[in-house]
């Protein structure tokens, strides 16, 4: 450890030595400098002395600021941010992620940009919500402005599922829009089918049975989705809330359909409750025959009995 300590110091020596003018050298070396910078950073990275790796690694991004070698200082910035993490420091390693962020696209390298902000929104999800929340709509909004949707609706869903968690729910609603309407410019619609669903359940937990209810006949237009499974289900769910009818909503809810969604729309079903308390139906009257058996029995295998579609 303490060879690689004395290696960087060597590599900082070297680095200023590049840096000095004379009567023969007018400028500074700064694409030098910066290169032995990034030298001194990583033996400090390997000494495990992260904080002067991050120092290191700053002054690198300077000097290649200063070399107009905006691409290499963003990257430089962007590690700083890495040794940040490793100090569990991680307001100042987001910070420095961002700004890192913000360099590729001046850069012209949006797609490096977004990556970073997703890769730091995954850095802090665990520490902040909300702060993820946000690098992954930032990331999302800068794969947007390039015309790259596929990757940026996968950004919105992450954010649109940190969201309900946060139970932030008008936001989510919106977000959960957005990501819809990009699945249906891309043509995915198995996939709208499915921001359907969590749209409705995010607008019942809203107490917004009329958004929901939109959401539902909007989607007839998406080719495929009356009659399918989904639209069954939704219907069903809406048509048991609005009636009050607990029984009919919890089957809905508590179907394999609602089960395997995202973890977050699944708590959001199993969670929901009609309006006033709701009704249970009672169970059939045995027969006159004495058995026992319901005398209507009908159905019984219809998971989404009373659906619409």
């Amino acid at each position: 450890m303490a060879s690689k300590i004395n290696e960087a110091h060597e590599h900082i020596a070297k680095a200023e030595k590049n840096l000095k003018t004379s009567m023969t050298k007018w400028k500074p070396d700064y694409d030098s400098a910066a290169s032995e910078y990034a030298k001194a950073a990583v033996c400090f990275k390997n000494a495990k002395q992260f904080e002067q790796a991050k120092d290191a690694y700053l002054k690198e991004a300077d000097y290649h600021t200063e070399n107009k070698a905006l691409f290499h200082a963003a990257k430089a910035i962007e590690q700083a941010g890495m040794m940040m993490k490793d100090l569990k420091k991680m307001p100042e390693a987001i910070q420095l992620i961002e700004k890192a962020s913000m360099m590729y696209v001046e850069n012209g390298t949006p797609d490096t940009a977004a990556m970073a902000l997703d890769r730091a929104g995954k850095l802090i999800e665990p520490m902040s919500l909300e702060k993820a929340v946000d690098l992954y709509q930032q990331a999302a909004g800068v794969f947007e402005n390039e015309d790259r949707l596929r990757q940026s609706a996968e950004l919105l869903g992450k954010a649109s599922r940190l969201l309900v968690r946060l139970r932030r729910l008008d936001e989510a609603a919106a977000a959960l829009q957005k990501e819809k309407n990009m699945y249906k410019d891309m043509e995915n619609y198995p996939t709208c089918f499915k921001k359907t669903t969590a749209q409705v359940l995010v607008h019942l937990h809203r107490n917004d049975f009329v958004a929901a209810d939109k959401c539902v006949r909007e989607s007839y237009s998406f080719p495929g989705y009356s009659g399918s499974e989904d639209c069954v289900a939704m219907e069903t769910l809406l048509q048991g809330y609005d009636e009050q009818d607990e029984d009919q909503v919890h089957r809905v809810c508590s179907s394999a359909l609602i089960k395997y969604m995202d973890n977050d729309y699944a708590k959001l079903a199993i969670s929901l409750r009609v309006p006033g308390g709701g009704i249970k139906k009672k169970k059939p009257a045995p027969s006159p025959g004495g058995s026992g058996t319901p005398a209507a029995a009908e159905d019984d295998d219809d998971e989404y009995e009373g659906g619409l579609c």
